[in-house]
Order: structure tokens, then C-alpha cells, then sequence
């Protein structure tokens, strides 16, 4: 349901989704004045749906350095029901690769595309920054997760073998953005290029 039922964009880093439940939806892009009152959430929501126990340290690495890559869900009452949390720096030969670390959204929130929203936002931020690519790992079991993302056009790139701590293998999967980010559409068309 989700998108078709958007209000008014207030800015870009705040918008409002009215859901079918009449539930509305605020997504803002989280900010340094954000910590007193969301990190602790964002740890809770986060630490309930991945596998990987992180420290507040971590968080703190994303946020402070990235804020403007993450974006949060909240309901009506300001209550955090979703979040995204990215990062954006060079890569090796130079390109700019966007991470997506962590996505969650309250059970009660799913299905209604809070995460594509949130998702869709993250890299809209990033093609912002001039990112080539996004990248993110996900667990080869959460098929909800790994349809999400190829509906949104990622391709898996490789797989990673017990690649969480709690012995599952996950899928990189990778956004190209621009030709140059190191998959060009045409590079395996079968013709000889010269060379």
C-alpha cells in the first residue's frame, strides 16, 4: 500500500506517508540532536532483527560521521518504527561505494513499505553524493530481505561463507548506479569490443 497514499513532501529530509490503518508515517533524516532521544531505540530495534550483537560504538561510527545516510520511520507519537542506517566513502579504484549496515522495521510495520521507503531514501542520498554503487550484506535465509533489495534492483555478487558471527552465510549484493562503478550493462553482450 504505501506509496500511492504519500502526503505532501515537507522537505527533503522529512516525510510524511499516510498508511490504510490511518496511520501516519514521518520519515526524517536522523540528525546529531536525534541521539538523546532515538539511539537507544534504534539500538533496540536493530539488536531484536540482526544477527550481530554491535556495540554503541558502532552506531555512533555511523551516525556521527553519516546522519545525513540514515533515516528513521516514526508513527504518530514520534515512537521509532523503523530505521536505516548507511554510510558513503571511496572504494578501491576510487568510486564511491554507499553501504546500507542496518535496516529494520517493527513487525507490526511490515509489509506496508516502510523499509523500500526507507531504502529508497538511503539511496537517494547517496546518488546525492555522487555514490557509484550501494552494497550491503544480508543472510542468504531472510528471503524477505533479499526480495526487497533485488525488487530494488540489486544483484548478488558474491556469497560469504559463515559470514556472521552466529555461523550463517550472507549474499553481498551490490546497486550499480553508474556505468563506471564496475558493471557496464553492455561489458558481456558476447560482441568484441577490441582490446
Amino acid at each position: 500500500m504505501a506509496e500511492e497514499d504519500a502526503m505532501a513532501t515537507t522537505s527533503t529530509s522529512t516525510r510524511t506517508i499516510t498508511r490504510s490503518r490511518s496511520t501516519k508515517l514521518q520519515y526524517t533524516r536522523y540528525e546529531s540532536h536525534h541521539e538523546a532521544q532515538y539511539l537507544s531505540p534504534i539500538r533496540q530495534l536493530i539488536s531484536k532483527d540482526l544477527s550481530e550483537p554491535y556495540s554503541i560504538y558502532v552506531y555512533r561510527y555511523f551516525l556521527y560521521q553519516w546522519g545525513h545516510l540514515c533515516f528513521m520511520a516514526l508513527d504518530e507519537t514520534e515512537h521509532l518504527v523503523g530505521v536505516i542506517i548507511s554510510k558513503l566513502e571511496p572504494h578501491r579504484g576510487g568510486s564511491l561505494r554507499g553501504y546500507i549496515a542496518m535496516l529494520a522495521v517493527k513487525e507490526d510495520h511490515r509489509g506496508g513499505g516502510v523499509a523500500t521507503k526507507l531504502v529508497r531514501m538511503a539511496i537517494d542520498a547517496m546518488i546525492e553524493g555522487d555514490a557509484d554503487e550501494v552494497a550491503l550484506e544480508t543472510e542468504v535465509t531472510n528471503v524477505a530481505a533479499m526480495r526487497l533489495y533485488e525488487r530494488l534492483g540489486f544483484l548478488r555478487s558474491k556469497k560469504l561463507h559463515r559470514y556472521y558471527l552466529n555461523g550463517n552465510t550472507a549474499f553481498r549484493l551490490v546497486l550499480y548506479l553508474k556505468d563506471t562503478a564496475g558493471y557496464a550493462p553492455d561489458q558481456f553482450d558476447g560482441r568484441d569490443h577490441g582490446g
